[in-house]
């Protein structure tokens, strides 16, 4: 593999990773900016501006754009996160002009008509409800709210019904000349893909991009705190969370090994110890995500609420324990199993697109795999050890935690967050 890169003189970032055994090409756009980039008014419109760029241009109407892709057996998909936004198609090698110019139009020239509006408004409003109608994923919205409290990066994606029927074409054409801007956008492809044949369509597709730089993030802080919603469900759903690290930090690779160790798989810790030797729990793992600037680091766990009361104390313990007796034998099988999961999705052009495109946005450059596995290979046990100490002192006193479903139990249910937290502390 073959990692190129070229500056355009707008300040597109172009940046391709050659797999010359492939017959196809996976090629995207991927702007920096996200759901943490919004004002409270304008809570959704990221996902929302997603969705409409398919909904027709200028050139193209929304069933031209489904069967241009189509006629050559290709697919144009995008999704939005809390930092970025990414529009992406994947096609047979000798269509990556078309693939190009597909994604230039809906990036440039989308029409934001007032019917497909309406529509896709509903189709995002339906999205919000289906949310809001799935336990394990609304945990997770709870807890970046008592994470992050009042903040961007505590805001879901999806908007509320409220903030995404607020928004007209001035709102979504509006914020589109706000954000998406060359410099802060990196096209990015993998697969059967010759750099200065993306060089040239990007030059000549995208450069009417304007040539300046978005304004910033809020900064994000770590507060803490809790968020429970009580509802009649089978299971009661959990997560907790401590501050993590961002992606730049030192202890990145080691957050992720610890997160292995603690939850990862089926030989992990809570694995073994809360659905294998005690069956609390039929899903519960260990999680860390990072940010341009703070991290969250913990643990989900679905449980039944008589459960909730012994579940609890034995998560705490096992995250107490990951300071005090990490082996060389878990770390050695964490980083395994980190190193196949990234090797493998090296044989994904897909993947590779995403992941040289997200590597660039983070740090300016696209790290080599041998860069990455060694910095993987010297995460030891005394460095988890270490890092559990780290990051359990850092915001051991104020967690954040989440709860949806039924609370109460035998043996009490979910303890008050004041004696959970104590647990930690």
């Amino acid at each position: 593999m073959a990692v190129e890169v070229t500056r355009l003189e707008n300040g597109l970032t172009v940046v391709t990773d050659t797999m010359p055994h492939l017959e196809t090409i996976s090629v995207g756009v991927w702007v920096n900016t996200g759901a943490r980039h919004e004002s409270p008014r304008q809570h959704g419109v990221s996902h929302l501006l997603e969705h409409m760029a398919f909904k027709g241009t200028s050139r193209r109407s929304a069933r031209a754009i489904a069967e241009e892709i189509e006629n050559v057996g290709g697919h144009l998909n995008a999704h939005t996160a809390h930092e970025a936004t990414a529009y992406y198609a994947r096609v047979l090698k000798n269509d990556l002009p078309l693939a190009v110019d597909l994604l230039s139009d809906i990036l440039q020239h989308s029409a934001f008509d007032r019917d497909e509006l309406e529509r896709e408004r509903g189709v995002v409003i339906q999205e919000i409800g289906q949310s809001l109608d799935t336990p394990d994923d609304l945990v997770f919205d709870h807890l970046l709210e008592a994470a992050y409290p009042g903040q961007p990066m505590g805001r879901t994606i999806l908007g509320t019904i409220d903030t995404v029927n607020s928004f007209d074409r001035d709102a979504l054409q509006g914020y589109m000349d706000e954000r998406y801007h060359a410099p802060g956008m990196v096209l990015a492809a993998a697969g059967a893909v010759d750099h200065a044949e993306l060089v040239a369509l990007g030059r000549e597709r995208f450069a009417a991009l304007p040539n300046r730089l978005s304004n910033g993030a809020e900064p994000a802080a770590f507060r803490g705190g809790e968020r429970r919603e009580e509802r009649d469900l089978e299971q009661a759903h959990v997560a907790l969370a401590f501050e993590g690290p961002a992606y730049g930090d030192a202890d990145y690779y080691t957050s992720q090994i610890f997160s292995s160790i603690l939850g990862g798989g089926m030989s992990s810790r809570l694995f073994q110890e809360v659905r294998e030797k005690r069956g609390l729990a039929y899903s519960v793992f260990a999680y860390s995500w990072s940010f341009a600037d703070t991290g969250i680091l913990g643990v989900y766990a679905g449980t039944s609420p008589d459960d909730l009361a012994e579940l609890m104390p034995v998560v705490a313990g096992e995250i107490a324990r990951m300071s005090e007796d990490v082996s060389e034998e878990e770390a050695a099988r964490a980083r395994a199993q980190m190193k196949a999961g990234l090797l493998m999705g090296l044989e994904s052009s897909s993947s590779r697109a995403e992941q040289i495109a997200r590597q660039y946005a983070v740090h300016g450059r696209v790290l080599p795999v041998d860069e990455v596995i060694g910095k993987v290979d010297r995460v030891d046990a005394a460095a988890v050890r270490r890092f559990a100490s780290r990051f359990l002192s850092k915001s051991a006193a104020k967690p954040a935690i989440a709860a949806v479903g039924p609370l109460e139990g035998a043996g009490g249910g979910l303890e008050s967050y004041d004696r959970l937290a104590a647990r930690f502390a």
